[in-house]
């Protein structure tokens, strides 16, 4: 059974993190707000209340005051937020760096860019679903919000970048016709090269052969990509006829056909002794 020893006190009054509008009462789930919402923190967090909380409240007004620098003489918010995870020790190290990586790269995005990163990172960890939701948000109001938010547009290609990544997601979910419409989204609003080969993969798992055939006859503009495509599907076939999975697969369908034809021998010997009784 493993235990884990809470440091300080549990709060009677709650702090409410600004900019997520999160309570928390005591540094352990303060720790699990900043490192679930990284990438939604901003240099807010760094104020007087939070020290005065951690203080006061959590009965550590040691470790307040050495946190008084970073709010004072304008420390980096990765700095901050690291040094509360290591003093209470809830996450390893690995984690506290991911973290701090993190945060370092949302320092200077908008508030729109800063949510479409952490949309992205739902998509690396496979959480598919609540990623296209968050998505679908960035894409229905991102004017609205970042006008409302920071006053400014987000940088170049941003809308091109969450068509590009919510095909991302839709392909983690073997959704490819819906994969390739991202796709083909993010190419009409400036995508690169990855764009067209990942909207022609798409496609290739979406159609029978001669669909895609004609698919590529039909937009040619897209037909040099589809040769380098291929390329690229001959060679990943290759390694994974010697990827070790694949040998296993292999050794197990040759097994089963040897246990299958000894089963028909058997049961064949059967027939005839019972024809023969």
């Amino acid at each position: 059974m493993r235990v884990s020893v809470c440091v300080g006190d549990y709060a009677k009054k709650p702090y409410c993190v600004p900019g997520l509008e999160v309570n928390v009462f005591c540094l352990e789930e303060l720790c699990c707000c900043l490192k679930e919402n990284a990438f939604l923190l901003d240099l807010s967090l760094l104020n007087d209340n939070l020290l005065e909380w951690i203080g006061k409240e959590c009965g550590l007004a040691e470790f307040a005051r050495e946190l008084h620098p970073y709010v004072h003489k304008q420390g980096s918010l990765s700095s901050f937020v690291s040094a509360i995870l290591k003093y209470v020790g809830f996450y390893g190290a690995g984690v506290i760096r991911e973290t701090e990586q993190l945060l370092k790269q949302g320092s200077g995005l908008t508030g729109m860019e800063r949510r479409k990163s952490q949309i992205d990172y739902l998509v690396k960890k496979k959480r598919y679903k609540p990623a296209l939701k968050g998505y679908e948000e960035l894409l229905q109001g991102w004017e609205a919000l970042s006008a409302r938010e920071t006053g400014q547009q987000p940088a170049a290609g941003f809308l091109a970048s969450v068509w590009h990544n919510k095909g991302v997601a839709y392909v983690g979910m073997m959704r490819y016709g819906a994969a390739a419409e991202c796709f083909r989204q993010a190419i009409d609003l400036g995508g690169d090269d990855d764009c067209c080969l990942e909207y022609l993969a798409a496609r290739r798992m979406e159609l029978a052969q001669e669909d895609y055939v004609a698919l590529v006859a039909e937009q040619g503009e897209l037909y040099r990509h589809s040769l380098e495509l291929e390329k690229k599907m001959e060679q990943a076939s290759q390694e994974w006829e010697q990827h070790p999975d694949y040998l296993r697969l292999c050794s197990r369908r040759e097994l089963g056909e040897k246990v299958e034809e000894e089963d028909q021998r058997l049961v064949q010997a059967l027939k005839e002794s019972y024809r023969r009784f």
